[in-house]
């Protein structure tokens, strides 16, 4: 695919990144119920059908052969396509069910399974995060970096912590505990989407977390490495997008961070330390 191409691509995401944060600004304080999906925390609002209905009008509208993967809907379209948008219409939905400002609309194209094109857009900061394969990264229309923070002692990191937490030993919990005293702090924003943005901009310097959909990562993995940044599976091999598993940084801190998430990674027979603690 060419940049011409590409262009095209990003600026149809980005104005359906910006009606989907249009709808979000109308339910901002105004949600009459809130459902959960099935997993304890896992929640749908209007706000989340009525945004991604928006989006995934507007993407079909423009692209019509191009297979889509939302978050509410699922599937949409053939599989005989190698162009396929990952739309989450609310990351962030706890934060936003409990009018915590932490959430966007995130958009991303991949094309053949590699994702080439990414849009989010927080709309309560009116924050419109752009980038494209070779287009550059952008905050607002200005360009962005990644920080050049380059050891973990002065880094600021942030992860999150996925919905089946209380069901498996492999809930991010000693990683989380373990970083936090190697590094100058490790934050949560419960919206993965705001993560990789903030790496992206260098206002965070690296992101690890598991249990994420690739609606979750399909735009913030753009945004990361036209920055500048890095991505790639925990142990620093090539990043999967169906793994779930992602690690992000500013390329300087990519391998001390991969290093000390094999250190603590779980294995068979693992204690829970939080278990242990209260037990």
């Amino acid at each position: 695919m060419n940049q011409k191409q590409l262009q095209i691509f990003l600026d149809i995401a980005t104005e359906a990144a910006l009606a989907g944060g249009a709808v979000l600004q109308s339910y901002w304080g105004n949600l009459d119920s809130i459902q959960e999906k099935g997993r304890p925390g896992d929640l749908v609002t209007a706000a989340d059908k009525e945004s991604e209905r928006v989006v995934v009008e507007l993407l079909t509208r423009h692209f019509p052969d191009c297979a889509i993967l939302a978050e509410e809907s699922g599937a949409i379209g053939g599989s005989d396509t190698p162009y396929l948008w990952a739309i989450d219409p609310l990351d962030g939905t706890t934060n936003f069910a409990h009018q915590y400002p932490d959430f966007a609309v995130s958009i991303g194209l991949l094309v053949e399974g590699v994702p080439h094109v990414g849009v989010i857009y927080d709309p309560l900061h009116d924050k419109l995060f752009r980038a494209a394969t070779g287009l550059g990264a952008t905050c607002n229309r200005r360009p962005i970096r990644v920080s050049q923070t380059a050891e973990l002692a002065h880094s600021l990191l942030v992860t999150g912590f996925a919905y089946d937490r209380r069901e498996t030993a492999d809930n991010n919990y000693a990683e989380f505990c373990h970083l936090t005293h190697l590094t100058q702090g490790v934050r949560r924003s419960g919206s993965a989407s705001i993560d990789l943005s903030r790496v992206a901009c260098g206002q965070l310097d690296g992101y690890w977390e598991r249990g994420l959909s690739p609606w979750d990562l399909a735009a913030g993995i753009v945004l990361v490495r036209e920055a500048g940044g890095r991505v790639t599976a925990y142990d620093g091999s090539p990043f999967a997008i169906e793994s779930g598993r992602i690690l992000a940084t500013n390329g300087h801190l990519h391998e001390p961070l991969s290093r000390e998430l094999q250190r603590i990674r779980p294995l068979e027979g693992w204690a829970n330390p939080v278990a242990e603690a209260i037990g």
